[in-house]
């Protein structure tokens, strides 16, 4: 099951917590990612975080890329319009430092899916 969330409430409170709520809520996208692309067994939330702390961020580019092809399959899945392009777009705002961007964006399409499916 998808959860809708608050974007506005997540980034404020990712602000308020210091990061650590921007954590959390990093686990719940990929975890909910993986639900809508119906891939439960890939890399989990926790999984991406200690990968992503492992190799100094280089596994936080990799999955923004792939975040853009998982949300692309779940898009198709449920016969919503989908861009081709998103993981190249996450992918550069992961560069260029924008993550929690990255993260609005994919929370955005999973709320669309969450209320599609409702």
């Amino acid at each position: 099951m998808i959860t809708e969330r608050n974007i506005a409430l997540c980034i404020i409170l990712s602000i308020v917590t210091c990061g650590i709520y921007g954590l959390y809520w990093e686990i719940c996208i990929v975890n909910d990612l993986n639900t809508a692309a119906d891939t439960p067994n890939d890399t989990s939330g926790v999984m991406v975080i200690v990968l992503t702390i492992v190799t100094c961020g280089i596994y936080g580019y990799y999955w923004a890329y792939q975040a853009g092809n998982k949300v692309q399959a779940a898009q198709q899945k449920r016969g919503l319009p989908s861009d081709s392009n998103s993981g190249i777009l996450y992918l550069i705002l992961m560069i260029f430092g924008l993550g929690i961007i990255t993260w609005c964006l994919v929370q955005n399409e999973l709320n669309k899916m969450a209320t599609n499916n409702a």
